[in-house]
């Protein structure tokens, strides 16, 4: 589950993030302990991530859908 402090991350601080836990885990020279809570972080600050962009989705579909409803009433008009 993801804490209070994942749920104010951004996008970008979240991918940001994210991308330094892959650099760290592909760099190797850590102990077992340490990768796995560098890939436990990598998943929470993934789902983060993914959130964030399903919420633009929604957003981006929410707008296209308002602008398609407005030119279909506008063809009604005329």
């Amino acid at each position: 589950m993801s804490s209070k402090v994942d749920e104010a991350l951004g996008y970008e601080q979240a991918r940001d993030e994210l991308i330094e836990v892959v650099r760290r885990l592909e760099a190797g020279g850590t102990t077992l302990e340490e990768s796995l809570a560098l890939w436990e972080r990598g998943e929470e600050l993934a789902k983060v991530c993914r959130r964030w962009l399903e919420g633009a989705r929604a957003r981006l579909d929410a707008a296209l859908a308002e602008e398609a409803a407005e030119e279909a009433g506008e063809g009604d008009a005329e």
